[in-house]
């Protein structure tokens, strides 16, 4: 298990976690996926724990450093996969074979510049409302909540790349396992946000939902890049989600 969890650090963070031992076999990548939330949960505890230190600075200075830090823990892996999806989805024109070779092209075109730009501006400006007040559960749940979206999509869609990164953990997957990670990551979000737990659910649930139907109508499954991009837009989705339902709840 403590091999599987160091597995799911290596591949979704830069933490400094070596692996000892011998080379990891293709059943304890499958069973990493299951501790993605958990990868999330100490993200959001990075995050958490900086709010909390930089508490009195000003907000919007704190959501650019919030953001930053939250950037450089990944390593802008998943923004990576949304710039390469972005490109792909519109230059691919709507064919599969081509949206699947722009996005193997490590090259970022404008459409990949404006769509990473779009989310992290988003991600902001939530940010800079949120770190006014206590935003630590969100900054918690949001990230736990979106790699709890990619284990979603692992379970119920197709992996398209047989010789991709994702391919050993997506054959291996311990799906029990996997879907009581996903249904304890929702009970977690009632119990601590109430109704605005609904809330996250209901936006999460949505985003799935749009998501694995535009990935099986134009890939027939997800890829890496894929994954990377829904966890992005699921944080930013989360981000003003709890922003516009405290602002309707105050009307």
């Amino acid at each position: 298990m403590i091999r599987a969890l160091i597995l799911a650090l290596q591949l979704l963070t830069r933490f400094p976690v070596p692996l000892v031992g011998p080379p990891p076999r293709a059943e304890e990548l499958g069973l990493s996926v299951m501790f993605f939330p958990v990868v999330g949960f100490l993200i959001g505890a990075v995050l958490a724990g900086l709010h909390t230190v930089l508490g009195l600075a000003d907000p919007g200075v704190l959501a650019g450093l919030v953001l930053t830090a939250w950037v450089l823990l990944t390593g802008g892996l998943h923004l990576d996969g949304l710039a390469d999806t972005a490109d792909a989805w519109i230059g691919g024109q709507g064919r599969r074979e081509r949206t699947l070779e722009i996005m193997k092209d490590p090259r970022s075109g404008p459409i990949a510049i404006v769509a990473v730009g779009l989310v992290l501006l988003n991600k902001f400006t939530a940010l800079q409302v949120l770190l006014a007040g206590d935003a630590r559960v969100i900054l918690v749940l949001a990230p736990v909540l979106a790699r709890a979206l990619m284990v979603l999509l692992l379970l119920t869609t197709p992996y398209i790349r047989p010789e991709g990164l994702g391919s050993p953990y997506a054959r291996h997957l311990p799906r029990a396992r996997c879907g009581f990670a996903v249904l304890a990551c929702a009970a977690a979000t009632l119990f601590l946000l109430d109704w605005q737990g609904a809330v996250l659910l209901g936006v999460l649930a949505v985003g799935f939902i749009v998501l694995r139907q535009r990935f099986l109508s134009r890939l027939g499954g997800v890829t890496g890049d894929a994954l990377g991009a829904s966890c992005e837009l699921a944080e930013s989705a989360l981000l003003l989600a709890v922003v516009l339902s405290s602002d309707f709840q105050n009307w």
